[in-house]
């Protein structure tokens, strides 16, 4: 009888495992993050013991997030013959989370997909309406010893102004996504928006010059003129056989810097509207590709980035952050990563250390977020690598499809 019994119990567990759906509680943990680095550029990821970008690895391989996004970290377009870009990453990687520096932290094996930005590239046309259109990238000033990027001079910012998105020089301020080498990033499936116009946008928020009431940008340059600052991009990862996650990954010019026509305000703005359409599957969305619509609406994602917009103070406009993300119906915005130590002068939500809450990570509905924070407790201001703090969500993310054999997908234990 005990042997029938377990012959039984065998045989109900394996068929569950072949021929029944996944139950709610069947579910894949990860810990995803975004980290806005500070102008991290080519020659900085060179070096294998930059004092900044050690201080920045210290901190990512003490949090171990299995996806991490970092903005502000320079795209390196083709130099030489050989036509390569997009290494930056990768190269960070394997100078400072790969190896043994800082060798009481775990090193971490990542794949790196980075999109080339619209910062810094030359539109040809004169954006800031300063009298002249600057095509010419200026020298750059030195960084500083301890790994301070140069200071900005006038010819920079005159460069940058006539830019797609503002940069002294072609690929400041990119974004990079690093995937743990456990999981997959689907490159053809990969979605790049860098060429896609504010005025495909319904109702753009297009700046007017409230001294002349005309368009801050001509009938020129306004149907050329590229939505993102730097990009849009939509990465899909595989972290189980049949689960997919897509990191929707932004970072909107400051709704800042700007006059009385708000032209960064509005920018901001729709940078962030954009995706309130792309999670509604929207037909008017193309890609870089070609590729038209937005994203299906049985697929879990999550957006990540510096956004540049507090849903409760500092200057951006008409709240974005909440209108078109929090009361998203696609969207899970309830829990609030606070700070994991208290610093004098910032709210408990703040992520940058001038005193707003700019960087997120928000899931999709079917998540459930089991913990978060914002990283503030590894450095003194005077020790700080960067001027944001990482902040990072675990969840746990239903798997998305019946079971066929026992699930094996990485459920990684904090």
């Amino acid at each position: 009888m005990r042997q029938i019994v377990l012959s039984l119990l065998l045989s109900l567990t394996l068929s569950g495992y072949r021929t029944s759906p996944a139950s709610p509680r069947e579910s894949i943990r990860v810990r995803v993050a975004t980290y806005n680095i500070e102008d991290v550029r080519s020659d900085d990821v060179s070096k294998p013991d930059h004092p900044r970008l050690t201080r920045i690895a210290r901190e990512i391989r003490e949090l171990q997030p299995d996806i991490i996004l970092l903005n502000e970290i320079a795209y390196d377009w083709p130099a030489g013959g050989d036509g390569t870009a997009g290494l930056n990453a990768a190269r960070f990687v394997e100078n400072y989370l790969g190896g043994t520096t800082d060798s009481d932290q775990g090193a971490i094996k990542y794949s790196a997909m980075m999109p080339p930005p619209n910062t810094g590239l030359p539109s040809g046309f004169d954006l800031d309406r300063s009298g002249e259109t600057v095509s010419a990238a200026p020298r750059l000033l030195e960084s500083s010893a301890d790994g301070e990027p140069g200071p900005q001079t006038s010819e920079g910012r005159a460069y940058g102004g006539d830019s797609w998105g503002f940069g002294t020089f072609p690929g400041q301020y990119g974004l990079a996504v690093l995937v743990s080498d456990r999981f997959d990033i689907l490159d053809d499936d990969v979605r790049t928006f860098q060429t896609f116009k504010w005025a495909s946008l319904p109702e753009p928020l297009r700046p007017v010059d409230p001294a002349t009431g005309e368009w801050w940008y001509d009938d020129d340059a306004w149907p050329a003129f590229r939505l993102s600052s730097k990009t849009h991009v939509d990465v899909p990862v595989r972290i189980g056989p049949e689960t997919v996650l897509h990191i929707l990954a932004s970072h909107p010019t400051p709704p800042a810097f700007d006059g009385p026509e708000g032209r960064n305000k509005r920018r901001n703005h729709d940078e962030i509207r954009f995706w309130s359409y792309y999670l509604d599957d929207a037909d008017f969305i193309v890609d870089d590709r070609g590729v038209t619509g937005g994203l299906g609406p049985d697929e879990q994602f999550v957006i990540v980035g510096d956004l540049n917009a507090d849903p409760n103070e500092g200057s951006s406009y008409g709240n974005p952050i909440g209108t078109f993300l929090f009361d998203h119906p696609r969207v899970n915005g309830d829990f609030v990563p606070k700070g994991d130590s208290d610093i004098e002068g910032l709210d408990s939500d703040d992520t940058a250390r001038w005193g707003l809450r700019v960087d997120y990570v928000l899931p999709s509905v079917g998540a459930r977020v089991a913990g978060g924070a914002v990283h503030r407790h590894a450095f003194s201001e005077d020790e700080a690598p960067s001027d944001h703090f990482p902040v990072w969500l675990d969840l746990e993310l239903p798997v998305t499809a019946p079971v066929t054999a026992p699930v094996t997908a990485p459920v990684i234990a904090r």
